[in-house]
Order: structure tokens, then C-alpha cells, then sequence
């Protein structure tokens, strides 16, 4: 069992009223903020801050000695970092007003309510803890280097704006705050995320779930789990992802089509850290990690009522948005290759070579499907040459250069001895692209320059022909 004091720098709390001191540990120890440290006299405070900082101090203000008021200033003067909360009976505008002014965090006023202090302390806490880890972000973006670079081992890239992600990486990795991963389909989200676990040094598991298409219920007991007898065939208890990810991550695919009731729940286990396992009265502790990717505009989504934005600020303390393949050009041809000699090893022959023509072709492709769809091409690339045909032409996208009855290079189109109607033309090319495109609309009409609709209509008046002509 870890014996981590969380927070890392204790809490002070300063006040002469011992019972008020107790209370508040009490309160803190419950809230798992158990590293505490009390001070009856307030002119130890600073003596105390010389030697050991902390995390945040909770102040009153009418003590013996030093009166709050003064030692508040003394810690904002000295401790500009270190928030402090005032707790104290007085309860005037004026003394909550020049608190304020001169550094105070929050002002709650004794008797304090439990929720408000645990409420502002959490936020004390997440806003230090924000500023600081800002200070190592910019330190480590202005060093060249990483520290661990075989965390980043499964990645292949030569782009400098990978080589940032993978530097902001390395300073968040640590820390315990959510991760929100934005990207196109085929981006490879699902390797920052592995990079992610594996800098972080969690001892505990990976797990991924795709939310997409999960109901409330399916949501719940997946990533919760439930007590025996929670519905009818619950006949014995079953723990939850969130819970066999314990130490670890949790990975959310797709987060931008999660359900608003289940929104509602994810976004308890962020405040709170805890959960219901379905059929429970008792919420659970847990400290898994959560990070979450998707390809979808969460902007858009929030503004049409279908994404919350409370949930959305929660996911979004690191966000790192990867970009398209389209936007690092200098990755293609060493993507390619890397493709090529992985898929040649697994079907045992030599490293086919791409003509330099070909990676030119490939370097000027929107490749919409982004590493993704490189990928499946260099499989394509590599069964062909298996196969013993040309392995750079075809159904790829990017044709050889034609080659005339003469034997001389070619560089129009070849036309039978009869020439095609306009229309045999047009069917025939279209017929050539949907090949190309292994019978994909979307892939057919990049290769003509049309729009989807258009080689459909066309496609539709193709068939529609054809069967006329065979009645």
C-alpha cells in the first residue's frame, strides 16, 4: 500500500480555538486530505513556511500575538504562491473586502459549512497545482530533448510538432488531472495514449472502453460495475473498469457521443473521485486516470446541447490535439517505409522500394484516413509484390505511368481502336475509380475531383440502365 501524504506539502491550519483546528482535520482527514499540520500560535506560521511550504493554509483571523489580517500580508508578500483561505467569525464586508484585496483565496465565515470549505480547499489546491505544473511546461518546451525517449519507442515521426507533444508528455505524464486527446479518425490518438501511460509510471492497468453507442445502463456497469442483485440477473457482484484500472488509466474512446446521463456520472468520478457501482449506497474511491479521446467538435456539440460543458472544462486540464497527417508531410515516406518493412517481415520477403515518384504522389494525397489509410495502402503495396504484380499501382490511388502499344511511355490516355461514346466514357471512368477505391464512393469521387453525390447519381443511372436494358 503507497504511503503518499496527498497533498504532497502539507495544509496548515492556523487557529488558537483547538476544537476549530480538530474539526477542520477531521473534515480534511475524511476528504482524503490528510497531510495536516496545526499551529495554536500564529507567529509560527512563517518560521514554519521558511523550513517546510505548504500546499495551503487555512487562516483565522482573531488570534492572540499577530492578528490574521497581518500574517495574511506577511504570506502574500513572502508566499505569493501558497493560497490562504480565511476561516473566521467575523463577518463584515469590510474585513471580507480588505482580505481579499490583499491576497485571500476565499473568506468563509464560522460556523463554516463542510461542503463550501471542502469545496474551496479542493480548488486552492487544483489552481497551485495548475500554476505549478505551467512552470514545468514552459521549462520543458524550452529544452530540445526528452528525458525518456523510449516512451515515445511505437511512434515514427521525424515531426517537430509530435516532437512538442511529446515533450508536454513527459512534464504531464505524472499528474493525476484528466487528459482530453482531439484528433481526425487514423491520427494515431490510441499511441498518445499508450505514451502517456507509460511515461506516467502507474503500476496499474490500461484499460480502454469506446462509449460510443453505450445506453446509461451498458455505461455504468461497464465502467462501475454492480453489487450483487442489483437487477435480476446480477447474481453475483462485478467490478468495473474504473476499478480493475485502479493505479492505472482509463481510457474513453469517443467521449463526444456519450450519453448525458452518463456525462452526469463521469463527471462525479472527476470532481469527486469516487463512484456508485449500480444497486450501491456506499460511493467508492478511485484513482484511476482518466483520459479521453474523440474526432468529434466538442465545441459544436456543447453549443447544440448534446455535450456538457462543466464536463468538458473537467476533461480539458491537458489537452493535446494531434495533428493530421496531411499537416506533416515530412512523416509520409517514413511512415511508408516503416509500413513496408513491418508488413514484408510478416510475410517473409525482401523490403519492396518505392519509386521516388511514387513517394511524390503520396506526399501531394490529402490521405484523409491519415496514417490509417497509409497504412493499408503499404499492406496493399506489400500483398501485391507477394503476389508477383506491380505493388505502386492500382487500387493505391497512384497509377504508373501508361505505356503505349509501342512500347514508348505514354503520357494521355489509351483509346481502344474504336473510340467509347461520351458515355461509355464517363461509366468506364468512373468504373476505374470505384476499383481503385475498393468500391468506396468517397475514395472514387477524390480520384475524379467530384462530390460523393455525383458518382452516386451516376453510379444510380448505370444501374438503372442496365436493368431497362435487360427487361
Amino acid at each position: 500500500m503507497s504511503t503518499t501524504k496527498h497533498p504532497v506539502l502539507p495544509i496548515f491550519l492556523v487557529d488558537d480555538e483547538f476544537a476549530v483546528r480538530a474539526s477542520m482535520e477531521i473534515l480534511l482527514h475524511t476528504a482524503s486530505l490528510g497531510n495536516t499540520v496545526q499551529y495554536a500560535d500564529p507567529r509560527d506560521v512563517m518560521p514554519a513556511l521558511a523550513r517546510q511550504r505548504a500546499s495551503l493554509v487555512l487562516l483565522d483571523l482573531g488570534m492572540h500575538y499577530i492578528t490574521g489580517e497581518t500574517l495574511l500580508q506577511q504570506i502574500a508578500i513572502e508566499y505569493p504562491d501558497i493560497p490562504v483561505i480565511v476561516v473566521t467569525g467575523t463577518d463584515t464586508v469590510a474585513t471580507a473586502v480588505f482580505c481579499m484585496r490583499h491576497g485571500a483565496f476565499d473568506y468563509l465565515v464560522k460556523p463554516f459549512d463542510a461542503e463550501r470549505l471542502l469545496s474551496s480547499v479542493r480548488r486552492a489546491l487544483e489552481r497551485q497545482s495548475l500554476a505549478e505544473e505551467n512552470l514545468r511546461v514552459r521549462a520543458k518546451l524550452l529544452s530540445p530533448t526528452l528525458e525518456h525517449p523510449e516512451h515515445f519507442r511505437h511512434m515514427v515521426t521525424c515531426s517537430p510538432a509530435l516532437a512538442a507533444i511529446f515533450q508536454y508528455i513527459e512534464v504531464i505524464a505524472g499528474l493525476a488531472h484528466p487528459v482530453l486527446i482531439t484528433g481526425e479518425t487514423g491520427v494515431g490518438k490510441e499511441l498518445v495514449v499508450r505514451a502517456i501511460h507509460t511515461a506516467s509510471g502507474r503500476e496499474g492497468e490500461l484499460v480502454s472502453v469506446n462509449v460510443a453507442g453505450l445506453d446509461d445502463a451498458m455505461f455504468s456497469d461497464t465502467l462501475f460495475g454492480h453489487v450483487k442483485g442489483a437487477f435480476t440477473s446480477a447474481d453475483k457482484a462485478r467490478d468495473g473498469l474504473i476499478l480493475k484500472a485502479q493505479g492505472g488509466t482509463v481510457v474513453l474512446d469517443e467521449i463526444g457521443d456519450l450519453s448525458l446521463p452518463s456525462q452526469v456520472k463521469l463527471l462525479r468520478v472527476l470532481q469527486e473521485g469516487e463512484f456508485l457501482p449500480a444497486g450501491s449506497d456506499v460511493p467508492r474511491k478511485t484513482d484511476a486516470r482518466i483520459v479521453a479521446t474523440t474526432n468529434a467538435d466538442l465545441d459544436a456539440r456543447q453549443a447544440a446541447g448534446t455535450f456538457r460543458k462543466d464536463l468538458y472544462y473537467r476533461l480539458n486540464a491537458h489537452r493535446i490535439m494531434v495533428p493530421p497527417l496531411r499537416q506533416r508531410r515530412e512523416d509520409i515516406a517514413l511512415l511508408a517505409n516503416h509500413f513496408l518493412a513491418e508488413f514484408a517481415k510478416e510475410l517473409g520477403i525482401p523490403t519492396p522500394a518505392m519509386p521516388r515518384a511514387f513517394v511524390a504522389q503520396l506526399e501531394n494525397r490529402s490521405l484523409s484516413g491519415n496514417v490509417r489509410e497509409l497504412r493499408s495502402m503499404m499492406l496493399d503495396a506489400v500483398t501485391r509484390t507477394k503476389l508477383g504484380t506491380p505493388a505502386f499501382s492500382g487500387n493505391d490511388g497512384v497509377a504508373a505511368t501508361p505505356v503505349a502499344p509501342d512500347g514508348t511511355a505514354c503520357t494521355g490516355i489509351l483509346f481502344p481502336p474504336v473510340l467509347p461514346t461520351p458515355r461509355q466514357a464517363v461509366d468506364g471512368l468512373v468504373a476505374e475509380a470505384m476499383r481503385r477505391a475498393n468500391g468506396k464512393q468517397s475514395a472514387a469521387a477524390r480520384l475524379l475531383g467530384i462530390t460523393q453525390q455525383a458518382i452516386a447519381k451516376r453510379l444510380k443511372k448505370s444501374h438503372d440502365t442496365d436493368a431497362t436494358d435487360s427487361v
